[in-house]
């Protein structure tokens, strides 16, 4: 009886633990395009992780807009840099990923910053 308590507990906790640590779509090195919705496809790129989060939770004012993001034209390329799994909650009670990117085309190549997952689409090669 211990045996099978243990094991359900083992179960239990290997369960819990595989839903909070799910992994995210994309991958460090992977080749993304950007995107936003179809009524504004335009990607405010984030000059830090929390602006992201603070801005999809709907914390955000225009002058941090202005002074903390780049925007990126829909189809620009991005290698993703780093990931955090569900560190994005929205207005609307989702969670999202926090991606961290490096553009590599358009006016602001080079530059380093974050994205939600919701933006970030895989790049087909061909």
């Amino acid at each position: 009886m211990v045996a099978r308590f243990l094991g359900a507990l083992v179960l239990l906790a290997a369960a819990s633990f595989s839903a909070q640590a799910a992994p995210c779509g994309v991958s460090p090195g992977h080749a993304v395009t950007l995107k936003s919705g179809d009524i504004d496809p335009d990607v405010f790129v984030w000059d830090a992780r929390q602006r992201v989060v603070d801005y999809a939770g709907g914390y955000w004012g225009s002058d941090e807009v202005l002074a903390h993001t780049v925007l990126a034209k829909p189809g620009t390329r991005a290698v993703i840099v780093q990931c955090m799994p569900a560190a994005v909650h929205t207005k609307a009670g989702s969670t999202r990923d926090a991606i961290g990117i490096k553009l590599v085309n358009g006016p602001n190549k080079g530059r380093y910053g974050w994205v939600t997952s919701d933006d970030v689409h895989e790049l087909v090669r061909r």
